[in-house]
């Protein structure tokens, strides 16, 4: 029989009691705060207690601030939600748990898909639990204003770009964005995605080839992506994600190119993903998949009770029913392998289909908007130049390529 040290016998341990968790976390729009309920409805369910730790502000970058405060303070929560490289940096500088003896102990492997296991991994050992899977490159659509206009829905730039002329000559916000960097981000890896291809994303963000970062297909990426400033609403300045699905819900904008989060958003305000507001690949990226994995790190304790504590929430965490549950109000997808997916939505289902296929085809691809395919410093650096490039209307694509290269370069 193979032996743990004390703490991972704690963490495997059965509760003799209440639990009590400190969970730090950023989801707090209407879908995602219901999401949130979910976990915690559960959580409550064993008996235990949850105590709240949200940071508002989307993208996470508040949330991090706080939470290397409170580490750097030796304080840090039980748990936080961690994702992509955020948490393989906080992993390498050591503050998180270990959990591969409970994921071997519960085989938990077996029920991970290989990308899930792969995202959470550092040097082989499970640093998270997964949340969900949310598939990036999405665009929606405002179902009555198309067909009142008697619009179709575009299934590539030229497309949307064309269909964004006729919403503008009727008075229609074409597309709904706050200019953000992150939401700027989404758009402008859509825009990647779309008129670059598979081999340029992958060059350009995974590989961070200099060639592909100031080449031609850059530049045309780039302004493409600078033209779609001119369909954006007149008030898109500090304008939050979830205002902008408000504004696709209402009809006062048409389309909205995001995560599907918006998904959530839609279903707490009693839209119907699907029916009332279409799910469509953004323009461009059909049989591609661009993936954001949620999951929630467990940081090192020495108190046993907090040990059982993260241990009963980690359990909780990979159950079907709480995947399923979570997901269902969130807008992603379980993040588990053949999850059953009878009572989600007609989007969830073809995010799960298009994830399967996705998968097959090897065109699975991590999120740079999502903090999935670049470090935290390379991402922050891509924000911040395609920030300023959109909102420069005189901006250069040629020159923005190469600062784009430089900026790259300069975080690594």
């Amino acid at each position: 029989m193979k032996l743990f040290p004390f703490a991972i016998v704690a963490l495997l341990s059965l509760p003799a009691g209440a639990s009590q968790v400190e969970v730090l976390h950023w989801w707090t729009s209407g879908g995602e705060a219901k999401a949130v309920a979910e976990l915690k409805s559960e959580w409550a369910a064993l008996g235990n207690q949850w105590n709240d730790f949200a940071i508002q502000g989307g993208g996470g970058k508040s949330a991090m601030t706080v939470l290397k405060s409170r580490a750097l303070a030796a304080n840090p929560p039980e748990a936080a939600h961690l994702k992509g490289y955020e948490l393989k940096e906080w992993a390498g500088l050591g503050f998180l748990r270990d959990l591969t003896p409970m994921a071997e102990h519960l085989g938990w492997y077996a029920r991970l898909p290989p990308m899930v296991r792969d995202t959470l991994s550092q040097n082989g050992a499970l640093m998270a639990v997964p949340t969900g899977i949310h598939r990036v490159n999405w665009l929606w659509l405002n179902r009555k204003v198309f067909e009142r206009l008697e619009l179709t829905p575009p299934t590539d730039w030229n497309q949307f770009v064309a269909v964004a002329e006729q919403l503008k000559a009727q008075g229609v916000t074409p597309l709904a964005i706050g200019n953000e960097g992150w939401q700027l981000t989404v758009l402008f890896e859509a825009v990647a995605l779309g008129e670059g291809g598979v081999d340029f994303y992958r060059k350009a963000f995974l590989e961070q080839d200099e060639a592909t970062l100031t080449g031609p297909d850059m530049v045309r990426v780039l302004s493409r992506f600078h033209q779609l400033r001119a369909y954006v609403p007149k008030s898109f300045v500090g304008l939050k994600w979830h205002q902008a699905t408000n504004q696709l819900e209402t009809g006062e904008a048409a389309m909205q190119v995001m995560g599907d989060w918006v998904k959530g958003e839609l279903s707490a305000g009693n839209y119907r993903p699907g029916e009332d507001v279409e799910c469509l690949p953004s323009p461009g990226s059909a049989g591609l998949f661009s993936y954001n994995l949620d999951s929630i790190a467990m940081f090192k304790q020495r108190d046993p009770a907090q040990l059982q504590a993260q241990g009963e929430l980690a359990r909780l965490l990979m159950t079907p029913h709480f995947q399923q549950a979570f997901n269902r109000v969130k807008g992603s997808i379980p993040a588990l392998v053949e999850p059953d997916m009878k009572r989600f939505d007609r989007c969830a289902i073809k995010s799960y289909q298009d994830f399967k296929a996705a998968e097959q085809s090897g065109t699975l691809l991590p999120s740079m908007a999502e903090g999935m395919a670049t470090p935290t410093n390379t991402r922050q650096a891509i924000m911040d130049v395609l920030g300023n490039f959109f909102n420069d209307g005189r901006a250069s694509a040629e020159l923005t390529a190469h600062h784009l290269a430089r900026a790259i370069r300069s975080a690594r």
